[in-house]
């Protein structure tokens, strides 16, 4: 009887063993994660822009305050900007400072993410790492007919997409600027150990889904885990002139080391020195370091300082 009960409790735990290198040498890389650039000209661009916001007007569902946005000048500049905001927010979330970019000369671009912005607000739960890449894909050849000198800003889950667009289109970034990038959760929310297994069990949806106190969902927030893990710090980027992040210090949402490691170790790839600003903890800022509404006296300073790390 003993000897039946050893060999069930090692069958169990070669089972459970074996199940966790399952999950830990799971690949999360996959060729339509990396859409082929589509050069487009400024009009087939600008005719990108007026179908969709043509598109999210017709759409009952799209919370009309959070429509796509774009600020043009009319015709090509030297100076074009792409902005993607964070998870569960919207393009609302980046109004002032796409103006301050724009009031600079650039032409900026401020796309919806897929699934966002919506009057249902649970549909962001059923969003996939491809739905990601492509927004964020076909955002970058649109901005890059805008200006010559073309970049991406990104806050928070729009951070890693930002990161992403600068690794896998090369011919098009020319500057990054990550805020608050979402590439790993801080240690308080989840252990680095397990990140990969909760990417592989949520994101690949193998098991129910589960939503935190801030109905943020797990299987979603795994699709940008994914783009973040299988992001190339190694990728030698000739067009890319300029890499920064800024982190706050109050931020208890991302992992504040890695946030500054990832663009960092891109930057030492490309013999440029990654710029780091860290916003002080006086202030009481925290994750979302963009949206006016949370920045009072220090947005001016700010938004003034993102455009110079930018640039």
């Amino acid at each position: 009887m003993t000897r039946i009960v050893i060999r069930v409790l090692a069958g169990v735990l070669v089972l459970i063993l074996g199940s966790l290198a399952a999950l830990y040498l799971w690949p999360l890389d996959s060729d339509d994660l990396r859409p082929a650039p589509v050069k487009l000209s400024y009009t087939a661009a600008t005719a990108l822009i007026t179908e969709q916001a043509d598109q999210e007007k017709a759409n009952p569902g799209i919370r009309p305050e959070c429509r796509s946005r774009s600020l043009l000048h009319g015709e090509g500049t030297q100076k074009a900007v792409l902005m993607l905001h964070g998870y569960t927010d919207c393009p609302a979330q980046f109004a002032e400072l796409a103006d301050l970019y724009y009031q600079q000369g650039y032409n900026v671009f401020v796309p919806l993410a897929p699934r966002h912005g919506t009057v249902d607000p649970l549909a962001h739960a059923e969003l996939t790492a491809q739905e990601l890449a492509s927004y964020a894909a076909t955002s970058m050849d649109i901005t890059s007919a805008l200006g010559s000198d073309a970049g991406v800003v990104g806050l928070s889950g729009g951070g890693v997409l930002a990161t992403y667009l600068a690794t896998t289109r090369p011919e098009q970034v020319r500057h990054l600027l990550a805020i608050s990038p979402f590439y790993r959760p801080a240690a308080g929310q989840a252990p680095a150990a397990i990140i990969k297994p909760f990417t592989v069990l949520f994101g690949f949806r193998l098991v129910p889904d589960h939503f935190n106190s801030n109905n943020f969902s797990f299987a979603a927030l795994s699709q940008y885990l994914r783009l973040a893990a299988i992001t190339d710090t190694g990728t030698k980027l000739p067009n890319l002139t300029n890499v920064a992040v800024v982190t706050a210090e109050n931020d208890t949402f991302i992992d504040l080391d890695r946030a500054r490691e990832l663009p960092g170790d891109i930057a030492a790839t490309n013999g440029l020195t990654l710029r780091h600003y860290e916003i002080p903890a006086a202030t009481k800022i925290g994750h979302d370091a963009v949206d006016p509404a949370g920045l009072g006296d220090e947005k001016a300073f700010l938004y003034s300082h993102y455009l110079d790390l930018y640039e």
